[in-house]
C-alpha cells in the first residue's frame, strides 16, 4: 500500500488508532441531497453553465499534501456533465491538500486490508489527506464507518455515482470508494478548502 511522503508522517501519528471508524463525536453538516442536485454544492450555480470541454482521462491523480487537517464532510452534486464530490476540509488556508485518486479492481480497507463491496461497474478510490479526526486532539471530526454508505449522501437518480462507501482513515487519510457506472474519465481540482473530484457520464460528456 503506497504512502504519502515521510515529510509530514509524524503529523498524523495521533489519529492511526482510527483504522476502521470514525466516531461520531462531531456533527457535520449535512450533505447535500437529490433535491439539491441542481445547484453546485460548492458554488450554488446551475450545472448546466459549466462547460462540457476539458479531456480528463481515466488515469491516476494524485497529489502531495502540503499539511494533514481534518476532514469535515463529504457531499455531492449532478452537473450537466458530470457528478461530483466535495471534500470539505477544515482549513483557515488554501493550502495544497494531498490526494491519491485511481480506479481498483476491488476496494481493500486501509489498515485492515478487508474487502469492501462497492457497487457499480467501476470503483474509483480516493484518498484523501485529510483524517476524519483532529490530528492534534485524536477527536472525530466526520462519522464514516467502515464499509457503511456516507452519511447524509443520497445518490439516487445520478447518472454516473452509484455507491459511496467509507474505507477507513488511517494514517491521516480518509479513504473512500466510490461505484461508478463504468470506468469514466474524472478531473480533481481545490477551491479553497475542498477537494473536489468530478467524474464525467460519458467519454465524450469532456469533449
Amino acid at each position: 500500500m503506497r504512502r504519502w511522503g515521510t515529510a509530514l508522517a509524524a503529523i498524523v501519528l495521533a489519529g492511526a488508532g482510527l483504522t476502521a471508524t470514525a466516531a461520531t463525536a462531531y456533527a457535520a453538516t449535512p450533505s447535500a441531497t437529490t433535491a439539491d442536485s441542481d445547484r453546485d454544492p460548492i458554488w450554488g450555480v446551475s450545472p448546466a453553465s459549466t462547460p462540457c470541454d476539458p479531456i480528463w482521462g481515466s488515469g491516476e491523480k494524485t497529489a502531495e499534501p502540503t499539511e494533514y487537517k481534518p476532514l469535515e464532510n463529504i457531499r455531492t452534486g449532478q452537473h450537466a456533465c458530470f457528478d461530483r464530490m466535495v471534500f470539505d476540509v477544515r482549513s483557515d488556508d488554501d493550502r495544497q491538500i494531498g490526494y491519491r485518486v485511481g480506479y481498483v479492481k476491488e476496494l481493500r480497507q486501509d489498515g485492515s486490508g478487508d474487502l469492501i463491496k462497492v457497487n457499480g461497474g467501476a470503483i474509483l478510490e480516493v484518498r484523501a489527506a485529510a483524517p476524519s479526526y483532529d490530528p492534534e486532539t485524536g477527536n472525530a471530526t466526520y462519522n464514516g464507518r467502515a464499509g457503511q454508505p456516507l452519511p447524509g449522501v443520497n445518490l439516487s437518480g445520478y447518472q454516473t455515482f452509484k455507491d459511496a462507501r467509507f474505507g477507513s482513515s488511517f494514517e491521516g487519510d480518509t479513504q473512500i470508494g466510490v461505484g461508478v457506472r463504468a470506468r469514466l474519465p474524472f478531473r480533481v481540482t481545490q477551491t479553497d478548502n475542498h477537494l473536489i473530484v468530478d467524474v464525467a457520464h460519458s467519454w465524450t460528456a469532456t469533449r
